[in-house]
């Protein structure tokens, strides 16, 4: 169907302010994909009326998916890209996976399936529209987006050139285990930790490690340099308002900390970053809860994963899930078909394939340090991927975006004039096309998250393991009084 130019506005995606611009003329197709017969793929591909950049971007989703993201294919075709988008094979409520009981094959539409198929018919329907393949094919995407990125760079490398992962969800598994590990720290007795305490956490890490990029501004620049112990903080006697019980701490610990199998003792995921723990949209979004542990994102989804998809029972007491076998279980049964967490990249290297993967060291969904174990793994499997791939962490920012610290660079709000030094996307194409790697993307942070506001500071994000040290001098709010260096006393993973 021709959609006339400013006729249609995507729906805001959940926790996404709607977009602030006026869609161009395009064409709005509309698909259904059926690969096996319990299979309902819906898409849509969005085409330009005019204007056609000859390049394709596809976009990812959140959580368990269930819609097509509208509202992420709207700066794509703002842009001058014909745009795609799934609903990876099922409809309904994100933080569910009800839609998987007695669907294996839903399950790997959603794992992989769907997003390679449309990747096909999306292809397709460009090329019998313009009467030309489009030249260049690049998919973005954050949290699920990021596994859906990231798989598609492991299992289907030929796709796309160019991807952008942000904060991927990659290792479903072990990150619906880590939920099961937080929400039952804090159901300990006495343990859980009211909204008004995270502040307490919050400000006793910064002022611990804050000053150590150069500059005391409110953020931790590199956490992993951050020895914080949420023990500093506990009461020396009864309760008060300005400490935690010893309960508290040590479920503020279990965060903090892996979780871990109780069969081997290994690692199953990483803890969750000293920094960002009082804003509204992290430990109490997330972990924590207004009331409970028990009624936050992180444990719907975790606690639907579990019940629904690996062990295909609504009504079973997740209490009974334990850390060894049942992880092992979900390794065997899901893992196979959701995780993406392979480090062999070979085959999207040798496509030319160019990959830039971002996280928010202050991201409270899923664990940061997981986007920096990961970008390691592929450099032991690989050798040194600056040709290829680059991994940018953002201090302070929340899940996908969001957060204190500077937060805008591309990953889904759009800023007049952007071009590829301070936009993720324009930077990956600028690689794809030009050869040019990105050395540094310069983010923006806006007064009170607003660009209608203006501009509160600019910071450079630096390709990991570097990160971005003031110099001592000039303007603080300026990227250009920073410089990208690789921290002394890194640890080792």
């Amino acid at each position: 169907m021709s959609v006339a130019t400013g006729a249609f506005k995507p729906p805001a995606a959940p926790g996404q302010a709607p977009p602030n611009f006026e869609l161009p003329a395009f064409c709005r197709v509309q698909g259904v994909a059926t690969p096996t017969g319990d299979s309902e793929i819906r898409f849509e591909v969005w085409l330009p009326a005019s204007g056609w950049n000859g390049k394709f971007e596809q976009v990812g989703n959140g959580a368990f998916a269930g819609a097509i993201p509208l509202s992420s294919m709207a700066l794509p075709l703002y842009r001058g890209y014909a745009a795609a988008g799934t609903d990876d094979g099922h409809q309904g409520n994100p933080a569910s996976a009800a839609w998987a009981v007695g669907h294996p094959e839903k399950v790997i539409d959603f794992g992989y399936r769907a997003v390679h198929v449309v990747s096909i018919q999306a292809k397709a329907i460009i090329t019998a529209f313009y009467g030309k393949n489009p030249r260049l094919a690049y998919f973005v995407g954050c949290s699920d987006g990021g596994r859906e990125a990231l798989m598609e760079a492991q299992r289907f490398p030929q796709d796309f050139r160019g991807i952008v992962a942000g904060a991927p969800a990659n290792y479903w598994t072990h990150l619906s285990t880590k939920g099961l590990w937080d929400e039952r720290a804090l159901s300990q007795p006495g343990a859980w930790i009211p909204p008004a305490k995270l502040k307490i956490l919050q400000d006793a890490a910064l002022a611990q490690c804050d000053s150590l990029d150069g500059l005391k501004d409110g953020l931790i620049e590199n956490p992993e340099l951050c020895r914080f112990n949420p023990v500093s903080v506990q009461c020396k006697g009864e309760e008060a308002a300005n400490c935690l019980t010893a309960p508290q701490v040590q479920g503020a610990q279990k965060i903090y900390g892996p979780a871990i199998n109780s069969e081997t003792g290994k690692e199953i995921l990483p803890g969750y970053s000293p920094g960002a723990e009082a804003d509204p949209a992290n430990w109490v979004l997330w972990i924590s809860g207004a009331r409970s542990s028990k009624f936050t994102v992180q444990a719907f989804i975790a606690n639907s994963f579990f019940a629904d998809m690996v062990f295909g029972n609504p009504k079973m007491d997740l209490d009974t899930i334990n850390f060894g076998s049942d992880v092992k279980l979900a390794d065997e049964k899901v893992g196979t078909i959701i995780d993406s967490a392979s480090p062999d990249l070979r085959a999207f290297k040798v496509h030319g394939g160019k990959l830039i993967q971002y996280a928010g060291w202050g991201d409270a969904a899923i664990p940061p340090q997981g986007s920096v174990n990961y970008f390691e793994s592929v450099q032991a499997k690989m050798g040194d991927t600056k040709n290829f791939y680059r991994l940018f962490m953002v201090p302070g920012m929340s899940h996908c975006g969001g957060g204190e610290g500077p937060n805008v660079f591309g990953n889904g709000v759009a800023v007049p004039n952007a071009d590829a030094s301070d936009d993720v996307v324009m930077a990956m194409d600028q690689w794809v096309e030009r050869g040019t790697a990105p050395s540094k993307i310069i983010a923006t942070r806006y007064i009170g998250n607003n660009p209608a506001k203006g501009v509160q500071y600019t910071r450079p994000l630096c390709p990991y393991p570097q990160d971005a040290q003031y110099n001592g001098s000039g303007d603080p709010n300026q990227a250009g009084s920073f410089r990208c260096r690789v921290p002394a006393g890194l640890p080792k993973h």
